[in-house]
């Protein structure tokens, strides 16, 4: 192939990723400047104090603590901290049930009774002969306290079901603090929810406890998934076509079976009494059997299924030399891979990439959602108090006129926030990094299909393979693709983002929308939603042949593009059956590789190998190595098989442009492999030079066989 002149492409569009890159840079840094993710990590009590926060008041106090939990709806009220009641941090949580006025009445006779409950009051708030009413009013101290065990950083009850019935320390009523006796289901309800999140919590630590015992022999699962889909794919050069024509031949003799059983059922059903009943007479049933006993219904499936096998058969018939390309297409993509065994690997750099995009974006947005000062809001018990969820200040909220319009009105913190220009475009901050790390993702993953495309047609277009492969193709290709086309794949990837975002801009509104009943507008959105998703994966196929045409020639996205969509047109027939052939083995392999990996960590991690069964560790759950063997095992294949398949398409494509620029001559040969040569009875002029080796060397042999 005549060596290309490169230059920089789409010079533009890559000024303006860099001058992206460089403002992304710079949002992270206002976040990290403004932002405080200790506010995510600890929860924050009424007065806006971190719990559990070193060098603080709070150091040892890590666990938040609410007065009356009874007020509180649900969970998802507790932790996001709008419980109209007062939270304070504290050290440990209640391990007994309490009243206030029950501990004025023991502290007459032993002090410790206050010196327990004060622990749960308002830091220096020393006062046990306070009357009753005046400490609840001002919610000086809990009206009562209950067993609880901290979740999330947050006091709960301690819920135990015992034979069916609901305990908090073995009781199932309780004082509240204002002379009524309240059940124990008045506090689930109040928290629901938290004993299943509770029971998962114990379910969690049994399965970090399996992870901490089983990972080095999960780790050894995972080589073992590497080493087969390794060999899977070198072997594939010797099993493509039999696996690919064994399957076809399955499916075929399927659906004869199919046709015969279809043809004995209607055979003895004729002459029985009513089988030959139409099925437009007996209309619609219920029970599908009732049609089993009729001789048309098995006439109706004998003519479907012999349709299908004729159509199966002469597609195979006219399409058989398409196939056997496919197959050839794929042998190759084998040996380019032998040949090429970096290319392997280079997934790993493309993971590492992708962690650190998703690693940056997920700093940014926690920054972003932690940047602002405390914000302060009324809360009321009362449900006719005007001046709930406004703004307050602490400092002056007891000289102002709330308390007395809502007495036991408390000014507490509500969530961080702020009036500056910075806060209030927080939101389109964060869609911001979103959309920028959907760009920077898929240029990634753009950067790394051109890399394997520029490094598998260097092996294509070597023209003794592999002599004049040239040394280190991968790491060549990805200089070529960041020196010359960085602008190029961040314009396909930009194209794609904007496609993307938009998608995660419906699918947010189909959820917000899943309550409304405008039948039309669920319509549009799904209509919307379906259109989106079909161009997405268009742009993607469209995407990766045009990076592929990239590496080749060198040109922009477009045009690269554009000669790739019309090359492909003039080939769409040979473009779907290598895309089914392709697909069907790599699905195949995953399988295959996944589950003989998933059976041998299930004998193994169920004691059922005598040889090794002393080495399986004690496991709570068996099924958590497993699973995850499993999962990691299909993963892993699906890496290696990925750049297979790149190998492919990129194999593809150049010898599609092979077979329209070139003819065989001494001037333009062909620079396909002998055998996709075959099938295609093209064949390669020899120049003269070669003709007279050819010419000596077979006299050189005829001589030798005369003297012997």
């Amino acid at each position: 192939m005549q060596q290309i002149v490169r230059g920089c492409t789409d010079v533009l569009c890559c000024v303006i990723f860099v001058i992206v890159i460089l403002g992304y840079i710079v949002l992270g840094t206002v976040a990290w400047m403004h932002g405080d993710p200790r506010k995510v990590v600890y929860p924050t009590d009424s007065y806006g104090q971190f719990c559990g926060q070193q060098g603080t008041p709070n150091a040892n106090k890590a666990i938040l603590f609410y007065f009356n939990i009874l007020q509180c709806a649900n969970p998802t009220v507790l932790i996001n901290l709008q419980c109209p009641t007062t939270q304070l941090c504290v050290s440990k949580c209640p391990d007994r049930f309490a009243t206030y006025i029950d501990m004025q009445i023991n502290y007459r006779r032993n002090k410790s009774y206050w010196e327990y409950y004060k622990q749960f009051c308002k830091p220096g708030f020393n006062y046990p002969d306070k009357p009753v009413s005046h400490v609840l009013r001002d919610e000086d101290c809990p009206p009562m306290i209950v067993p609880s065990r901290p979740f999330l950083q947050r006091c709960f009850p301690d819920f135990i079901t015992r034979n069916g019935t609901l305990t908090v320390a073995n009781q199932t009523i309780f004082k509240d603090g204002h002379g009524r006796i309240r059940s124990v289901v008045d506090l689930r309800d109040a928290a629901n929810g938290i004993t299943s999140l509770l029971d998962a919590k114990e379910v969690g630590i049994k399965i970090f406890e399996d992870y901490a015992s089983s990972w080095f022999w999960i780790l050894i699962g995972l080589v073992i998934s590497m080493l087969v889909s390794l060999i899977f794919i070198l072997l594939l050069r010797f099993t493509a076509g039999v696996l690919f024509w064994m399957v076809i031949f399955g499916v075929i003799a399927a659906v004869g079976y199919g046709i015969w059983h279809c043809y004995w059922e209607y055979s003895s059903l004729q002459g029985k009494p009513d089988s030959d009943i139409t099925i437009s007479d007996i209309g619609f049933q219920t029970d599908f059997r009732v049609y089993l006993q009729l001789s048309q219904t098995w006439l109706i499936f004998m003519i479907s299924l012999a349709v299908i096998e004729a159509i199966i058969i002469l597609v195979l018939i006219f399409v058989r030399n398409r196939v056997r390309i496919a197959i050839a297409l794929l042998k190759e993509g084998s040996k380019a891979i032998g040949c090429i065994m970096t290319t392997l690997f280079y997934p790993i750099i493309t993971f590492l990439l992708l962690a650190l995009c998703i690693a940056y974006w997920a700093v940014t947005a926690v920054f972003l959602a932690s940047s602002g000062d405390a914000v302060y809001k009324v809360m009321s018990t009362l449900p006719n108090c005007k001046y709930t969820n406004l703004t307050c200040d602490p400092e002056t909220f007891s000289q102002s006129n709330v308390t007395k319009l809502c007495p036991g009105s408390q000014c507490t913190f509500a969530f961080y926030g702020g009036e500056s220009l910075y806060h209030r475009y927080i939101f389109v901050l964060q869609l911001c990094n979103l959309l920028v790390f959907l760009w920077v993702v898929n240029f990634t993953i753009a950067l790394g299909q051109c890399t394997l495309a520029g490094a598998f047609a260097s092996y294509y277009w070597a023209l003794r393979k592999p002599e004049d492969i040239p040394a280190c193709p991968l790491a060549s290709s990805f200089g070529r693709a960041l020196r010359y086309h960085t602008g190029s794949l961040a314009f396909g990837a930009l194209i794609l983002s904007i496609v993307q975002f938009i998608r995660i801009i419906l699918e947010y509104l189909d959820h917000k929308m899943k309550g409304a009943h405008n039948a039309f507008t669920r319509f549009l959105l799904c209509c919307l939603k379906c259109c989106f998703w079909c161009l997405e994966r268009f742009i993607k196929f469209m995407n990766r042949n045009a990076y592929i045409m990239i590496s080749i020639y060198g040109k922009n996205f477009c045009g690269s593009a554009r000669d790739a969509f019309f090359l492909l047109m003039r080939n769409v027939m040979r473009v779907a059956v290598l895309d089914k052939v392709t697909d069907f083995l790599l699905f195949l392999g995953k399988l295959l590789i996944s589950g003989s990996v998933g059976v041998l960590a299930f004998f193994f991690f169920t004691r059922q190998i005598p040889v090794i069964q002393e080495e399986v560790p004690s496991l709570n759950y068996y099924w958590v190595p497993l699973l995850t063997v499993i999962f990691g095992s299909y993963m892993i294949a699906h890496g290696f098989f990925n750049v297979y398949a790149m190998c492919v398409d990129t194999l593809f494509l150049c010898f599609l442009l092979d077979l329209e620029k070139n003819d065989g001559s001494v001037s333009r040969p062909y620079y396909m492999a002998s055998s996709l040569r075959a099938i295609l009875n093209k064949k390669n002029h020899k120049r003269p030079d070669e003709k007279k080796k050819g010419r000596n060397r077979r006299s050189s042999n005829q001589t030798k066989s005369t003297d012997m």
